[in-house]
Formats: C-alpha cells, sequence, structure tokens
C-alpha cells in the first residue's frame, strides 16, 4: 500500500468534505465502528462486560473515539470516554458524537476528574491523530501518560498519539500501542516500534475523492473493511492480509 503524508490526508479531507463527501461526521461514523470492532477482536471471546477506557481529543480522531465508545457502550462494554476537554468545549461534528454518546449507557468525565485506567481491559488512544503540530501539552499530555501508565493492551486510532505521522518522530511523550488502526491509506511515519500491529480501516472515501486531490487509491479492502497490513521494512511493499 502506498503511504500518504499528512498534507495530502488533509487535502482528501478538504476534498471530501468541501466538495464531495464523504462528510467529516460520516467518516467520524466509519472510524468509530471499524474501531469498536477492532476493541472487540482484542477483548476476545469474553468481551462483552468487559472494559474499556477511551481517551478522547478535541477533534476529528477524539470524534472517531467517541463514536467507538458509543458502539461498544450500546453492544455491553463498560465503557468510560475521558474527554481533554468540557463537554460544552466541543463544537461541530465531535460534539455531535458526544451529543449522540450521552445516550448510550457509558460514562463520559473530563480529564481533570479521576480515573484509573489500572481497570481497563483495553484503552483506546483517540487523543491526537495524524494532525500532531508539537509536543503534547496540557491535557492532551496528560491523557498520553494515562495511556502509558496503563498496564491494559492499547489500541491507537489511525496515529499514536504523540507521533508524527510523517517522519515517526516523537518531540514529546507519545502513546506507545498495541496495535495501531490507521485510516483510509497508511502514514510513512508508522512502524513496529512506534505504532505496533498494523491495520488499515476503510473509511468510505471513493476513488474519485483521491482523484481530486492528485492520488491514486488502490483499495485493499473486498469482502472485509479493515486489512492487516506488513511494515514495509519487515515485508515486501504492499503484502497485505484479510481481517
Amino acid at each position: 500500500m502506498p503511504a500518504i503524508s499528512v498534507d495530502e490526508m488533509r487535502e482528501v479531507d478538504r476534498v471530501a468534505v468541501e466538495e464531495t463527501g464523504p462528510s467529516l461526521l460520516q467518516m467520524m461514523e466509519h472510524a468509530g465502528f471499524e474501531t469498536a470492532q477492532t476493541a472487540i477482536e482484542m477483548l476476545g471471546q469474553d468481551w462483552a462486560g468487559r472494559r474499556v477506557v477511551v481517551l478522547a481529543g478535541s477533534g476529528g480522531n477524539g470524534g472517531g473515539g467517541l463514536s467507538a465508545a458509543r458502539h461498544l457502550a450500546i453492544r455491553g462494554v463498560t465503557v468510560l470516554a475521558v474527554l481533554t476537554r468540557p463537554t460544552t468545549g466541543v463544537d461541530g461534528a465531535v460534539a455531535a458524537q458526544l451529543r449522540t454518546l450521552q445516550e448510550a449507557p457509558a460514562q463520559v468525565i473530563h480529564w481533570s476528574d479521576a480515573f484509573d485506567v489500572s481497570e481497563a481491559d483495553l484503552v483506546i488512544d483517540a487523543v491526537v491523530g495524524y494532525g500532531l503540530s508539537s509536543a503534547p501539552r496540557g491535557p492532551e499530555m496528560a491523557l498520553i501518560r494515562a495511556a502509558q501508565a496503563s498496564l491494559s493492551r492499547t489500541l491507537s486510532l489511525d496515529v499514536p498519539s504523540g507521533v508524527d505521522a510523517d517522519t515517526g518522530a516523537a518531540p514529546g511523550v507519545a502513546v506507545h500501542p498495541d496495535r495501531t488502526l490507521t485510516l483510509a491509506l497508511p502514514k510513512p511515519g508508522l512502524r513496529r516500534g512506534n505504532a505496533g500491529e498494523l491495520w488499515l480501516a476503510d473509511l468510505g472515501i471513493p476513488p474519485g475523492v483521491y482523484a481530486r486531490a492528485g492520488l491514486a487509491f488502490p483499495s485493499p479492502f473486498g469482502a472485509s473493511s479493515r486489512v492487516e497490513l506488513g511494515y514495509p521494512d519487515e515485508a515486501p511493499e504492499g503484502v497485505a492480509g484479510g481481517s
């Protein structure tokens, strides 16, 4: 699979949101549903009733995390969603995801409230995503440190928080997940050492959107909307296995 740079991914997102669709809310739903399905797989056969902590930022990555929290909660998983902003401090598609989540049997708290990741069976990292611009600080740094402190398995959405999607560098604290579910196309900075097992999820973006952004999209998705990817330094480029 070809990798997509941060600037290229921003252009794909812009074309989709401003010109063609899918909307940001639709893409969050795809990301959240696929994250929830991945989380259930990672929890194993006795997943119902297990505990999942979702660490959610205020941007699109966080919106996908909130969607995942809802899909898990309505299936019987015990979910705690920890936000970097107060519930009144988010807007747009993220606020829409939060409103819907609040109708599900999930607990939603602010990052400054006391919470214990040690009780979680799985931590979902949806704090920053591909939009990292500098070393995480404040609430983002606090949630990344919480993920680092957890002894549970960790699933990162799109890019491990704190990792530069283009270079793989971590200018400050960073999550070190067991698995990363990256979105649309893999990011060049992802390696086993910073992302763990690498899976790719379909966002429902049609090839024409990529073409408008000047990119080709060789879809790897067949019957499954998620595929496991090999890393370029470990396997020939393009090797992938179905989920």
